[in-house]
């Protein structure tokens, strides 16, 4: 089951365990117990400090983790393989001593709940957003003895899925209530726990300490925040960067071959680039972290959702945006599967294949041209009655063969089967008919949202929420800098976002020098 290179991964890896851990098998029946032995035989196998035990129970493939035959809450029900078998490997090492991948900030408020939170977590082993989800609800779990969380393979326990109606993964169930479904990172999880709770998130001391001031200041962790952070790093100035998520939105691309100096990339392998430089220029990055707000002063207030206070001279954002989704069936879970949302990167990926592109504005129709040239034919689905682009667009659409449209037709689910995109159903708005088209991908194409919320009323923006910022990135508040897709700069491509962070970090430096000198960090 597991290689030889893979073995010699493993035992490398559990060279840092120091106190034993504990794979406790229930004893039940199921069609998979024995290849889930299995692959845990091979995995204890790599390490001394790894054993294997077995307990009275109903489901033979389900076990927990025990640390120093302590529970950890950390529990999988299924054979975590595909995807998921990063899952396995990460619990073993945290139960084993390892420090957990969560801001300590976010640590402190994990600990803070008292009340049991029992965590469900379906998955699907193809599915490369599910682990992100498990690991987290994992990492909670080490941290707080109230939390539980129990990762389930759908596909081994089908009468599960279908009892709870479930039909997207990841599909979260808090104490046997619906959480989550679709990808969601630790501080969003955070926040709901807190919402659900009536809680209020309060930094102990320990966490928030003595006011530390930065010279910079950098909300975003994509390909914009991390250029800003490493040129202003490179000037000698203390810099933070404060995201949900290293990499940001690129995370979920599996494909990159438009950026330049770099033939072929993944948004994983990216992201784990940019974390690396982040890291070898002594950036302090918090990680796992949203902020609520930034109010203006001679110093400029970060007030982060874990209720800590960060204050900096300079201020650059570029927290990105997010693409506006369907809501609909299918879409979430096939992200990456089928369903894309940028034609520029993914494009490619689709050649000589049937798609469709949802959404007949500007972006629709420039995509559906764009895709025209690469894939065997392009469906365009439009809700409204019309088409909305330029008449420019129009004319070259209507001179483009391999493209379809339709209009009056509102996307009803995303199709999907073994693992991938196969079809999309719409219902004809004038008629009510239901209708289905076989594709291979779908482009969701009805515009961006800015994260941009947390500095409403603070920056000027225009009416889609976009921050107006000048040739230099300056906003309307002194000190305060924007970059990449969460401002009016147009083209949201990887390449620019680049050169806009630095152009951003560049300012924020001339705008720092201008200020007396005691504003600058001692290093310069």
């Amino acid at each position: 089951m597991l290689d030889e290179a893979l073995k010699s991964q493993l035992k490398e890896l559990f060279q840092k365990l120091d106190r034993s851990v504990t794979l406790r098998c229930e004893s039940g029946e199921h069609s998979a117990r024995t290849e889930l032995r299995e692959m845990l035989n091979a995995v204890a196998a790599q390490s001394e400090w790894i054993q294997i035990t077995e307990a009275p129970g109903e489901n033979g493939a389900r076990f927990a983790l025990l640390a120093d035959g302590e529970e950890t809450g950390v529990v999988f029900q299924g054979v975590p393989g595909g995807h998921e078998f990063s899952s396995l490997v990460l619990a073993i090492l945290q139960a084993g001593g390892a420090a957990l991948r969560l801001d300590q900030g976010l640590q402190q408020v994990v600990r803070s709940f008292d009340e049991p939170l029992r965590f469900e977590t379906f998955v699907s082993l193809d599915c490369h957003n599910c682990p992100d989800v498990v690991q987290t609800l994992n990492s909670f779990a080490f941290l707080n003895p109230q939390i539980s969380n129990v990762m389930i393979d759908g596909a081994l326990f089908p009468e599960w899925v279908a009892d709870r109606r479930i039909q997207g993964v990841p599909a979260v169930y808090l104490n046997g209530q619906p959480f989550s479904n679709g990808k969601i990172d630790a501080s969003q999880i955070v926040d709901k726990l807190l919402a659900q709770t009536k809680r209020k998130a309060s930094a102990p001391a320990e966490v928030s300490g003595p006011a530390r001031i930065y010279d910079v200041a950098i909300i975003g962790g994509g390909p914009a925040g991390v250029a800003a952070a490493v040129y202003s790093a490179r000037k000698g100035l203390k810099v933070a960067v404060i995201a949900d998520r290293i990499g940001g939105q690129v995370r979920d691309t599996l494909g990159i071959e438009n950026l330049i100096s770099i033939p072929r990339t993944t948004g994983p392998e990216l992201s784990a680039v940019l974390t690396e430089q982040l890291q070898s220029h002594g950036v302090d990055v918090r990680s796992g972290l949203r902020v609520n707000a930034l109010r203006d002063g001679e110093t400029k207030v970060i007030e982060l959702n874990t209720g800590e206070i960060l204050e900096a001279r300079t201020v650059i954002i570029a927290s990105g945006a997010k693409w506006r989704e369907l809501n609909v069936p299918g879409e979430k879970e096939n992200i990456g599967s089928g369903v894309a949302f940028c034609p520029h990167c993914d494009g490619p990926f689709f050649k000589g294949k049937d798609v469709a592109v949802v959404g007949g504005g500007n972006s629709g129709v420039e995509a559906a041209l764009d895709l025209a040239g690469i894939v065997k034919s392009v469906h365009v689905i439009e809700f409204g009655p019309r088409l909305n682009a330029d008449q420019t667009l129009l004319d070259r659409l209507a001179r483009t063969e391999n493209i379809r449209v339709t209009t009056s037709a509102q996307t009803t689910e995303v199709l999907a089967a073994d693992g991938k995109v196969v079809g999309l159903a719409y219902k004809d708005r004038d008629t009510d008919a239901e209708r289905k088209l076989t594709l291979d991908g779908v482009f969701v194409q009805i515009g961006l949202i800015p994260n941009s919320a947390f500095v409403k009323g603070l920056l000027e923006m225009n009416r889609m929420g976009e921050i107006i910022v000048d040739e230099k990135c300056r906003t309307n508040v002194p000190g305060v800098f924007a970059c990449g897709d969460v401002t009016t700069t147009p083209y949201k491509q990887i390449a620019i976002a680049v050169g806009e962070g630095a152009k951003a970090s560049l300012a924020a430096f001339e705008h720092l020098m201008k200020l007396p000198q005691p504003a600058l960090s001692d290093a310069i």
